[in-house]
């Protein structure tokens, strides 16, 4: 079931011309990434993870080996000093080496370091599998055109998908028991390893349990005032803890879209977690699976094609929404709605088509065998929808 990662054809591209950094959640398959594009593509190579004490001596003395074609750098981000780092070596042996940077934070946005790399790097964000990639269908260009949707439902990978998430270990293994297990490690390596390592808490037990609460806030409006009345804490700790939480990949936010023709109600943003299989609420867990398929492809868009390319949802003043809208240069592309086996058409999705000019519109069901046109809007089942997406 499972293929060689999405991103591998396009990294290797990209390395011909500037470093390539790569972030993602922990255990979402970035070293057998790093292998795959090794093994196809590079005679010798060098792998270095801060972590790894022999590793970081290295990394601090500069000492490569003469004979590698490739210098991967793992965790580098936990090297206070990496952005100056990087940059040094990078400018000093481009022309010996190629670099291929990863790590288990948001590399793009993560403090430390000080110095600029501008124009040195292109970087990627590697997503869970998802059923595109699953299923081996490949990346079709069709940015701000109708999505390439290809003739088959796919229905068992669906179902596989919102079992078992998309992360490699329980996708492959698809057992519950071990799912319920990795799942408790992860959360637990994530705070006691990555984040401890990276941030100042105090107060390490409450943040746990905020962890905890966000997998039945998916899908809703996002109040931190609500969390922190929760934790009993202040909404500055839970606003930095959440913050943080983000930065490692644990959830996502998405923000209602602004228009003219919109009277919004608020600003406040909905909640989805990059592991949708933590979702226990079969509908919310759906909106999440979709979410995440979603999120993976506006990502790609803007890290591959260069667009600036958004995840957003509609939310008026009278309380019509639509789950989710994705645009392009700030430009509504292509909006979804979720049911999980409604079929008739979504007023809400209907109205919003013609309030925003929205050019494809879909209306995406859990259930097989589904795909009409109704009013100029696609009801369509999600194994054949997320198909056309990466």
């Amino acid at each position: 079931m499972l293929k060689r990662r999405y991103l591998t054809p396009f990294i290797v591209e990209d390395l011909k011309d500037k470093m390539v950094f790569v972030g993602g959640p922990r255990q979402v398959g970035k070293t057998t990434l790093c292998r795959s594009i090794i093994a196809e593509h590079f005679r010798s190579h060098a792998y270095f993870n801060w972590d790894n004490r022999t590793d970081r001596k290295a990394i601090t003395a500069s000492s490569w080996p003469g004979d590698a074609e490739l210098l991967i750098f793992d965790e580098l981000h936990k090297y206070r000093q990496w952005k100056r780092f990087i940059k040094g070596e990078y400018d000093k042996l481009k022309d010996t080496y190629t670099f291929l940077v990863t790590g288990s934070a948001r590399l793009d946005l993560y403090r430390r370091g000080g110095d600029s790399l501008q124009g040195r790097y292109h970087y990627y964000r590697l997503h869970p599998f998802t059923l595109a990639e699953a299923t081996g269908i490949a990346y079709q260009t069709s940015v701000q055109h109708e999505l390439p949707i290809g003739q088959g439902y796919h229905q068992d990978t669906l179902d596989t998908l919102d079992t078992f998430g998309g992360f490699p270990e329980p996708l492959m293994k698809q057992n519950s028991r071990q799912l319920r297990r990795w799942h408790n490690e992860k959360i637990e390596r994530m705070v006691r390893e990555d984040i401890m390592d990276m941030e100042a808490i105090r107060d390490i037990g409450s943040m746990k349990l905020l962890s905890d609460l966000l997998p039945a806030k998916v899908g809703s409006l996002l109040s931190l005032n609500a969390i922190r009345e929760d934790l009993e804490v202040s909404f500055r700790a839970v606003s930095r803890w959440m913050d943080i939480l983000e930065t490692f990949y644990y959830h996502f936010r998405i923000y209602p879209f602004s228009a003219r023709k919109i009277r919004s109600l608020k600003k406040e943003p909905k909640l989805y977690l990059w592991d949708w299989s933590e979702v226990e609420d079969e509908a919310a867990r759906f909106e999440n699976l979709i979410a995440s398929h979603l999120f993976k492809y506006t990502h790609f868009i803007a890290d591959y094609e260069g667009f600036k390319a958004d995840l957003h949802f509609l939310r008026d003043v009278d309380k019509r929404e639509v789950d989710f809208l994705v645009s392009i240069d700030g430009k509504p592309w292509f909006a979804v709605q979720v049911k999980l086996n409604d079929t008739a058409l979504s007023p809400q999705l209907l109205y919003f088509k013609e309030r925003v000019a929205i050019p494809y519109v879909y209306q995406v069901v859990k259930k097989s065998a589904v795909d009409r046109l109704e009013k100029g809007v696609r009801i369509i089942s999600a194994g054949k929808f997320l198909s056309g997406l990466v």
